[in-house]
């Protein structure tokens, strides 16, 4: 819906409300008009309940919403002395139209001073209950959201199993834009494993003011913008059209922003020419052939474990006198060339063309590019050679019509020779170069698909796909950060020893309560 739709529907809710509640604003002492001014009325009737009129901002806060209109056609009733449960069934089920039946039907005695207090254990926990689902909506929808790393693009810097925090608010928070949605879940109800959404009506992109700015070698959470498969893992079935906010999420880290110029040369990332320099803790990994001697034993194992050389994974036999391993760091490879049997150390570079973005036929994985990466305002020349890297960005992301007639091309029906981006756009990469699915095979990530930054590891479990019985806490990322200097270092001591305090404290406090009562 576009924002002149969402404001014709605004208006149309604000006459309806008024047409079911103009009489109870009367009888509890305001004037008739007052329920019809949008806001107004809203922060009215929080006074005619005895609610707080901060409960006027929760209306308009999406999905939350859905939990708080529910709660306010009841709360209404309750005022008017309506307090048995087929009243509040009625008031729920009739989608709050229950309301006109007692508006124009009823006699209206409004309580004033009705006590707010659940006449039932039942009600309490209810209302409780409610309050915790709102208040862990607002923090997973606008500060933090849990994550679980499920694949190895990023490995190193971020495992298979870790579990981590991504704030919202560093890059700007981004409201929903779904707007009839499960709260505080992604795409699927978890159990029966059902769509959790609608797919309309959608709500205007949005972005709250950003703490900063994504930098290059950020690690970036985003919706995967060329998501359309029905399921995450399963890209043979039917094409499925997702909304921005409930495309599935990616992590990778961006190593292209706004108005960088990106090129790939032998694996090796580029930003205008010059060498991109990693933080310490990104350790990027490629595919190497191992080759042997073939006569000399020689025990993996030990190689992986005591030596340290963590970062080979999946390694396997190509030949009998060569292995590939599939990922391995610059640092593996040199400690490999020193170990007896090993004859040579190799680092696969692709050649030839293969089937990345924007299938121009030239570029490969390891040989990429230059391309631009768009930013905001800018104008770009398109014609039929560029017009591939910037297609998908003009339809689908930034909704133009788009067609080509020969070496003619038409935007919006108009010809066009040049194109003004109107967001900004992003190259995301995983640190593991042969083992990432990224920005290389499916191109530019749209800042409004940008979900947030990965700044907490509060759990990380090895052998998370493995069943629960293979399961191995690496106590040493836990409680470790996702950025910074240095080597990650776990903080979780000190939470063990701050929750040790706070029931220390908590208990000396209770008892000396205790002792004086």
């Amino acid at each position: 819906m576009t924002l002149t739709q969402w404001f014709v529907f605004f208006l149309i809710v604000q006459v309806i409300h008024f047409a079911g509640t103009w009489k109870l604003y009367e009888a509890a002492g305001r004037k008739r008009w007052e329920a019809l001014v949008p806001i107004y009325n809203a922060i009215i009737l929080m006074k005619i309940i005895n609610r707080s009129a901060w409960w006027t901002i929760l209306l308009f806060v999406p999905i939350v919403n859905l939990i708080m209109i529910p709660v306010i056609w009841v709360e209404t009733l309750r005022s008017f002395g309506k307090n048995s449960t087929t009243d509040t069934l009625l008031g729920l089920f009739t989608f709050g139209f229950y309301l006109y039946y007692v508006n124009y039907t009823q006699p209206l005695n409004y309580v004033s001073d009705r006590n707010l207090s659940s006449p039932s254990k039942a009600g309490d926990t209810i209302s409780s209950l409610l309050f915790a689902v709102i208040v862990a909506t607002i923090v997973h929808g606008y500060i933090l959201q849990p994550f679980q790393i499920p694949t190895s693009s990023l490995e190193k810097s971020l495992l298979v199993g870790d579990f981590l925090f991504v704030s919202k608010f560093h890059y700007g928070a981004r409201p929903p834009m779904t707007a009839v949605a499960f709260p505080m879940v992604h795409d699927t109800i978890p159990f029966i494993k059902k769509r959790s959404y609608l797919t309309w009506p959608q709500l205007p992109y949005f972005r709250f003011p950003a703490l900063q700015k994504i930098k290059r070698n950020d690690i970036v959470v985003f919706n995967w913008p060329v998501d359309t498969v029905y399921k995450f893992f399963d890209r043979s079935g039917k094409r499925f059209d997702k909304p921005i906010d409930k495309k599935s999420n990616y992590v990778k880290r961006c190593v292209g922003i706004p108005g960088d110029s990106l090129s790939v040369k032998d694996g090796i990332v580029y930003i205008d020419g010059k060498l991109l320099v990693l933080p310490e803790r990104a350790k990027p990994q490629y595919m190497y052939f191992i080759g042997l001697d073939g006569k000399t034993p020689i025990n993996f194992e030990y190689l992986l474990n005591d030596m340290h050389i963590t970062d080979a994974v999946g390694f396997r036999s190509e030949k009998k006198d060569t292995l590939v391993i599939k990922a391995l760091t610059f640092e593996g490879a040199e400690r490999l060339k020193h170990v007896p049997g090993i004859t040579s150390v190799t680092r696969y570079i692709a050649k030839g063309p293969e089937d990345v973005f924007p299938k121009n036929g030239k570029w490969n994985a390891d040989n990429y590019g230059p391309i631009y990466i768009p930013q905001q305002g800018k104008t770009v020349a398109l014609n039929l050679e560029t017009l591939p890297l910037y297609k998908m960005i003009i339809t689908d992301y930034e909704k133009n019509d788009l067609k080509v007639n020969g070496n003619e091309i038409r935007i919006n029906g108009k010809v066009a020779t040049t194109y003004t981006f109107k967001q900004d756009y992003y190259w995301m990469m995983g640190d593991n170069r042969h083992n990432s699915e990224d920005s290389r095979f499916w191109g530019f990530v749209p800042e409004n698909h940008i979900v947030g930054k990965p700044v907490f590891i509060w759990m990380s479990i090895d052998g998370i796909n493995n069943g629960i019985k293979n399961w191995k806490i690496r106590w040493d990322r836990v409680f470790t950060t996702v950025g910074g200097e240095g080597q990650p270092y776990s903080y979780f001591k000190f939470f063990l020893l701050a929750l040790a305090a706070y029931f220390g404290i908590s208990f000396y406090l209770n008892k000396k309560k205790d002792a004086k009562s």
